[in-house]
Parts: C-alpha cells; sequence; structure tokens
C-alpha cells in the first residue's frame, strides 16, 4: 500500500522548510532573545523542493523508484531552472546526465570513484518515505535507490535511508525516542548511523545549539553532518511545524537543507496545520495537488 496523501503532505512541509531555512539562512544573525523576524513571503523554494517535486512525481508515474526515470526527471528540472542552490557537483553531475551519459557513471566518478557523500539524497527523500509508510523495508530500499541516482557514497545513501524511515515513522505515529531509535536501528552501518546513536542518547528538551555543536547541522554539506541533527530536531517537535523550523534553524548552518528534511518528516504527520498565515512559500506546481 501506498500513502499518496501523507506523500504531497511531506512535500507541502519540505517546500515550506526549504523556504523557510533559505530566508532565515539570507537574514542577519539574530541577537539571543531577540523577536523573531522573517522575510516577507512568499519565500522561494530551492534545489531541495525542485529535486523533491522528481522523486514524487517519479513515484506517482511509477509506483517505485525507477532510477533512469528519475535521473532524467532530475535532468530535466536543472535544465529548466539551475538557479535554485544546486550543489556544486550536481551542476555536473545533472548536466552530464542531461547530455545523455548513464547516471551510473556520472556519479560513480565523482570525488575519485567514492561518489558525493552530500546531504542531497536526504534533503529530498521525506516524501518517498512517506508514501511508503507502511513497510519500512521497502521505505528504505527505495531510499537507497533514490539516492544512488545522484550520490553514490554509502553515507549518503545511508542518511537517505534514515530520513525516509523517520518520514515514513512520523506518519504511522512514532514520536519522540523511539522515533529516533527506529531510525537508527534502519540505517546501515555507518557514520550517520554512529550519530544518530549519540543524539538517541541527549533529551529531547536540550538546546538544538548543543546537538548541532555534538554532530553537525550541515556546516559541512554532507549526510553525516546534517541528517542527524535534523532527525532529533524532527523528533522533538513531532506535532508543532512551525516550532520545529524555528528550534531547526537556531545553530544556523545549511539551515535551508536541515529545515527541508525536518519539514518534510514533520508535515507528513500534520499537513500545514498550525502554519501562520503570514508564512508562504513559493507554490508548488498544480499537479502535486493532484497526487494525493
Amino acid at each position: 500500500m501506498t500513502n499518496r496523501a501523507a506523500a504531497v503532505a511531506a512535500m507541502r512541509g519540505l517546500a515550506l522548510g526549504d523556504a523557510f531555512g533559505e530566508s532565515w539562512l539570507l537574514q542577519p544573525a539574530a541577537e539571543p532573545g531577540a523577536e523573531r523576524r522573517l522575510a516577507d513571503g512568499p519565500w522561494p523554494w530551492t534545489d531541495d523542493t525542485a529535486m523533491a517535486l522528481s522523486v514524487l512525481r517519479i513515484l506517482d508515474r511509477h509506483g517505485h523508484v525507477e532510477q533512469d526515470a528519475l535521473a532524467l526527471a532530475f535532468a530535466e528540472a536543472y535544465a529548466a531552472d539551475p538557479y535554485r542552490s544546486y550543489g556544486g557537483s550536481m551542476h555536473e553531475v545533472l548536466r552530464a546526465i542531461g547530455q545523455g551519459e548513464p547516471w551510473s557513471v556520472v556519479t560513480r566518478r565523482k570525488f575519485g570513484g567514492m561518489g558525493s557523500w552530500g546531504n542531497g539524497a536526504a534533503m529530498r527523500v521525506a516524501p518517498l518515505g512517506a508514501w511508503f509508510a507502511d513497510d519500512l523495508s521497502v521505505a528504505a530500499a527505495e531510499a537507497a535507490r533514490s539516492a544512488e541516482v545522484t550520490h553514490g557514497h554509502p553515507e549518503a545513501v545511508a542518511g537517505a535511508v534514515a530520513v525516509a524511515v523517520a518520514a515514513a515513522l512520523s506518519v504511522t505515529g512514532v514520536a519522540g525516542g523511539e522515533l529516533i531509535g527506529t531510525v537508527t536501528a534502519r540505517t546501515p552501518d555507518s557514520e550517520v548511523a554512529s550519530r544518530l546513536r549519540r543524539v538517541a542518547r541527549v533529551a529531547l528538551t536540550a538546546e538544538p545549539s548543543h546537538v548541532a555543536g555534538m554532530v553537525g547541522c550541515g556546516e559541512q554539506i554532507s549526510a553525516v553532518d546534517t541528517v542527524p541533527y535534523a532527525i532529533w530536531s524532527a523528533a522533538a517537535h513531532l506535532d508543532d511545524l512551525p516550532g520545529a523550523l524555528w528550534a531547526t534553524a537556531i545553530p544556523g548552518g545549511d539551515s535551508d537543507t536541515t529545515c527541508a528534511i525536518v519539514g518534510g518528516i514533520v508535515g507528513g504527520r500534520t499537513g500545514l496545520d498550525g502554519v501562520p498565515a503570514d508564512w508562504s512559500s513559493e507554490p508548488l506546481p498544480a499537479w502535486v495537488a493532484e497526487v494525493g
């Protein structure tokens, strides 16, 4: 079974989180205790949302991750709008795929044959986890397949698996420490899993900056230093999407990506309920509403 409605909700939450985090990233750092301020909306979203839309589109068309079709969808979306803050290595990867090179060849030659371990595969995968929420094994396997198309490194794959499983658990009502523990158990042996074990021992009431200091918050643009923090933050705020996004952004780092991950995980559970009326991201394509 698939959960189309939850996948669309996760997609909307991801887009809002991405745009929120990007807006936050572009603002001057706030002094502790200062009034929270955001730029006027609607806020533009970035490559996090653009690539997540391609994942959702392929799931809608095929019911699973058809890797060749996903690679082409990524390349076509990039060619149509390359100015979405794509990571440096993705420009080369997506151009090459668009020119007809096999994705398996393109991705494996990155970084001396190791493949990218960036956070791009994790940032886009929450709607997939929500889609397969009824079967964690399928969610994990499909997340790995989605990652391989652009990110060949095992840490990037592990990050995508972790986020997909977290999104699936969120949809089905698993929360808090149980969510982090189950995600950790389902994540392939990796540094991502090691850091998940660290955050699993941290109280959900801890200061986000403290947790980010332990495991990172995306400053290195890697799955390793992005995913564990984002999953901890989502687990700490699973019923409060606005609160989750504010808390996630506090330490800085790659805030559009951490907020996109958190927005996707939490949004699949809550939808956009409770989001302030003056918060708005750039509209998603009309076809998204037809999916769910």
